[in-house]
């Protein structure tokens, strides 16, 4: 074909239309198909938070509107006892939980990693009370718990080891570790399925290769399979950390915060100032003095992923 005919077919060729080249613009396909995830975000997340820390500038109570009145909220938080206790509770809690959440949930992952009889289905059943709702289990436990009917006090006291029922949920320091039992029950699924999977990603040639060298299960598991386990568990419990730390439902469910606020929760001391309580802003207050403390866990994780020498 002449070069004359050739040319002449090309200058032919229509130009694509501006709406053609952007729909083939994969940046801007990208911010189309996230617009929805985006106006969900906005609408349930960022307005909330918003709203609510607006409000934690106000003086408002339920039944009228309020005015701006600035740190006062705040401050008189400072004052606070109960909102202190709160906050000693709530760091409590998220840490014993969260540290036996991850040994507990650490050492399933591990069993659960090895071949052993109905691998499937242990694995289905330990997802149970991660699937369960939280309401239904804080009953069940509130049943386990309960200083007349409690089936733990009623074995103890057959077995002789006991005189009378334990009030678990009537004396402070045995509720503080009855709400702890009840969380780390239902978190421990979630970090042991998460651990797992990242489990299931390990080259086995890194194991054989430990085992050629004469390392022992303990220097497999230190050398190998922790450095390795090390992004997912950062991730995994950051979400861990952030799903104990506002905690509500168990809590709300067990105790209402009690007895004498000794599991008042920062969560729940909000809801009840907020809420039963009528006073909006103090609420909000509240629960906007959470951010800082989720924010910083969240950066932590998120910085530490940067360091690349966790997985040299």
């Amino acid at each position: 074909m002449p070069p004359q005919d050739t040319a002449t077919r090309i200058a032919e060729i229509p130009e694509p239309s501006r709406l053609s080249r952007l729909l083939n613009n994969r940046n801007f396909l990208g911010f189309v198909f996230m617009l929805p995830l985006a106006a969900l975000l906005v609408v349930f997340l960022a307005y909330p938070l918003g709203l609510g820390t607006w409000l934690g500038f106000t003086d408002q109570r339920i039944g009228r509107p309020g005015v701006y009145i600035g740190w006062d909220n705040y401050i008189s938080l400072f004052d606070d006892s109960v909102f202190w206790l709160s906050v000693f509770n709530t760091v409590f809690y998220t840490v014993v939980a969260s540290v036996f959440k991850f040994g507990l949930g650490l050492w399933l992952a591990l069993v659960l990693n090895n071949r052993v009889p109905f691998q499937a289905l242990i694995r289905a059943i330990v997802l149970l009370p991660w699937i369960v709702p939280t309401v239904l289990s804080a009953i069940a436990f509130w049943w386990i718990y309960d200083s007349q009917f409690s089936i733990i006090s009623w074995s103890l006291v057959k077995l002789g080891l006991i005189d009378q029922f334990i009030d678990f949920l009537g004396e402070e320091w045995w509720a503080r570790t009855s709400v702890i039992i009840a969380n780390v029950w239902r978190g421990i699924p979630f970090v042991a399925i998460s651990l797992l999977a990242g489990l299931q990603t390990i080259s086995p040639s890194l194991y054989e290769a430990a085992v050629l060298d004469g390392a022992t299960p303990w220097q497999r598991f230190r050398y190998v399979t922790f450095p390795q386990l090390t992004p997912i568990i950062a991730v995994v419990m950051t979400f861990s950390v952030i799903f104990t730390f506002s905690d509500f439902q168990l809590i709300y469910v067990l105790t209402r915060g009690g007895p004498l606020n000794s599991t008042h929760l920062m969560a729940t001391l909000a809801f009840q100032r907020a809420i039963p309580g009528g006073n909006l802003g103090e609420g909000a207050a509240l629960a906007t003095a959470m951010i800082p403390i989720l924010a910083g866990a969240i950066l932590i994780s998120f910085f530490g992923l940067q360091k690349r020498k966790w997985q040299a």
